[in-house]
């Protein structure tokens, strides 16, 4: 929704998109025409006070394409109609063109043009102005000089404004498109590694019993089968799916979408663990309703993803995952007892997509991360997310 104060920044820059041709003609017609009457041009029988009235008007037409040359042009006819002695109220062309100028050049540039248009004030008055009444012709002009020229002014600084909120607007959109890029990056990668990982360690277990155990086999096939339907589900709750996406079996537009999972679903992601063949103990101490659900997501991933970088590069190992949870701070560490100096473990030291999703997602939470080797051997993933400020579900 477009907050009230936008509006008339909104409008200012309507009328900045316009095309300025068309309505500065306008605007010269009507300064013209207006003035034709009271300086009674026509009434005089002669050329030169209506070839003054045109080149004192129609410049004016170019004024916000050459607001310097305008200015310029618009002076020099002024000059000649001083020199020539013909009094005219098309003179209010100058300030027309003395507020363009200090609302579409510099402020050097406009003041050179006050200056001059002052000097101008100057001389019309001391050859127009009524008998004693000099010192008020010039305050009167020099106050619609100054009003012209500081309401230029104005109108560049506000469009300016305008053009920087517009120039932030669409940083904070290009920004917005690559958090939200990142954030399908990370749970694109989580989804489909972890999910993967547990899928090839099942079918490789149910290959390996299908001749002496074939119900066992079946049963274990039946949970590769659920896991892939939970990893679909998951990628369309990530890509915000709307609709039939192709990415469900059965019915992928009428399936209901689960919560994003969360602490309550570590022990679910502990079984599945255990069946893939990586005994998994969890702890979690702590009320897990003082947790936001972003942070419950958080919480969630750094698990799977750390017990899916065990699974993959320590076979045979054992792992633990501990939640401690209070209302301000959030940790949470898994550890495993995977023999150090394998080749295999080495791979979990590099940086790849894995760690830096894990950083990114704690980064959000203002905490922090420290992955490495554990002490007494195996691996060690500890996060620390801070929950100041966040809202509880």
């Amino acid at each position: 929704m477009r907050r009230r104060d936008d509006r008339p920044a909104a409008g200012l820059m309507g009328l900045a998109r316009w095309s300025p041709l068309p309505v500065d003609a306008l605007l010269a017609a009507v300064i013209f025409l207006v003035t034709l009457g009271p300086g009674q041009v026509l009434s005089r029988g002669e050329p030169g006070p209506l070839l003054l009235q045109v080149a004192l008007t129609v410049p004016l037409v170019w004024r916000r394409r050459a607001p310097l040359t305008v200015f310029c042009v618009v002076g020099a006819a002024a000059a000649v109609q001083w020199a020539a002695d013909v009094q005219l109220p098309a003179d209010a062309a100058l300030l027309v063109a003395l507020y363009t100028v200090g609302a579409h050049r510099p402020l050097r540039p406009a003041l050179a043009a006050a200056l001059a248009l002052e000097a101008g004030v100057v001389l019309a008055a001391a050859r127009w102005a009524p008998p004693g009444q000099f010192p008020f012709s010039v305050a009167a002009l020099t106050a619609m000089a100054a009003a012209a020229l500081t309401t230029g002014l104005w109108t560049r600084a506000r469009l300016a404004h305008v053009a920087s909120l517009e120039h932030d607007r669409e940083q904070r959109a290009r920004l917005a498109v690559a958090e939200e890029r990142a954030r399908m990056t990370r749970d694109m990668h989580d989804i489909v590694t972890h999910n993967l990982s547990v899928m090839v360690a099942l079918a490789d277990s149910a290959a390996h019993v299908r001749h002496r155990a074939p119900e066992r086999a079946a049963d274990v096939m039946e949970q590769v089968a659920d896991i892939g339907r939970r990893a679909l589900e998951d990628m369309r709750r990530s890509l915000n799916a709307e609709g039939p996406s192709g990415l469900s079996a059965d019915e992928p537009g009428d399936a209901p979408l689960h919560p994003a999972p969360g602490i309550a679903q570590l022990g679910p992601l502990a079984d599945r663990m255990r069946a893939a063949g990586l005994p998994t103990r969890l702890r979690v101490a702590g009320d897990p309703e003082l947790v936001p659900a972003a942070a419950q997501l958080t919480i969630y991933r750094l698990a799977q993803e750390a017990l899916t970088n065990t699974l993959r590069h320590a076979p045979g190992a054992r792992a633990e995952v501990r939640v401690h949870l209070t209302p301000r701070r959030a940790e949470v560490e898994v550890t495993d007892d995977g023999r150090p100096g394998r080749p295999d473990r080495t791979a979990k030291a590099s940086p790849g997509r894995g760690l830096t999703g894990m950083r990114e997602r704690v980064a959000v939470h203002d905490g922090t991360l420290d992955a490495g080797p554990a002490r007494g051997g195996g691996w060690r993933v500890a996060a620390s997310l801070n929950l100041d400020g966040e809202e509880t579900p």
